[in-house]
């Protein structure tokens, strides 16, 4: 089952007609992204974390984020692909391990370093998706992240290098997150053959543009519970004011 899984959501990856992953945070909201007929399930570590309390960047303890992301899994029929950070400091066999324990089939991972941002060397980080692939097998849907544009710090050049040897270590799809610009995203999925993840927001392309420049993957991080959250707080203002929220 979770081979077929895995191999469904590998399936779904599809260069000009992306997989489009309105990040969830919890049960409620993965029942609500399934129901609304998407075809798979993604949660984002951010969302996940502030509902449980905690702040993004690896803040939350490794046993409460794999609860969430089984509780998740249990709700849906669907493949569900999980944002754990760059592993809770795991080894990469326990890490698949507990991971495959939730059920999930897909996994986020970043490259830099969680709560300081730091790049992790790319020789580093290639080989710890190696080792990432070989516990898993087929059984897991990698997704390797790219950090170098929340730093300020990306080239094109420098993206494609990581991306390259991301892929050749087993990873499925590349996230250079943070990652806008048309020619950027049309020359980044050429390189690397579409197998390109974009993370939705203003100022990007629509997700029709996504598709036409050869996008396989396309998610929304933590802006769909920050929209929801900002939602929830008006309604409570207008309860404290007396007022009728519905």
């Amino acid at each position: 089952m979770t081979t077929d899984r895995a191999a469904a959501l590998r399936a779904l990856h599809v260069p000009g007609t992306p997989l489009v992953l309105p990040n969830v945070w919890d049960a409620a909201s993965a029942r609500a992204v399934r129901d609304a007929g998407f075809p798979a399930v993604a949660t984002g570590s951010a969302a996940v974390s502030r509902v449980l309390g905690y702040d993004d960047g690896e803040a939350t303890p490794v046993g409460e984020m794999m609860a969430a992301i089984a509780r998740i899994v249990r709700v849906v029929d669907v493949p569900v692909t999980a944002d754990i950070e760059r592993g809770y400091g795991l080894k990469p066999a326990e890490l698949v391990e507990r991971l495959a324990a939730t059920g999930a089939v897909g996994c986020n991972l970043e490259d830099s370093v969680p709560g300081r941002g730091e790049m992790v060397e790319p020789e580093a980080q290639a080989a710890f998706l190696t080792e990432v692939r070989a516990a898993a097998g087929d059984t897991l849907v990698i997704n390797a992240r790219v950090d170098l544009y929340l730093r300020g710090e990306a080239t094109r050049e420098a993206v494609a290098e990581r991306g390259r040897r991301y892929l050749e270590a087993g990873a499925d799809c590349v996230y250079p997150i943070g990652l806008a610009d048309e020619d950027e995203i049309r020359a980044l999925a050429g390189e690397l053959g579409g197998r390109v993840n974009v993370l939705f927001r203003p100022g990007v392309p629509g997700l029709a543009r996504l598709a036409e420049l050869g996008v396989a993957r396309v998610s929304f991080g933590g802006g769909l519970h920050q929209a929801s959250h900002a939602y929830a707080q008006s309604l409570f203002a207008k309860v404290r004011q007396g007022d009728s929220p519905y």
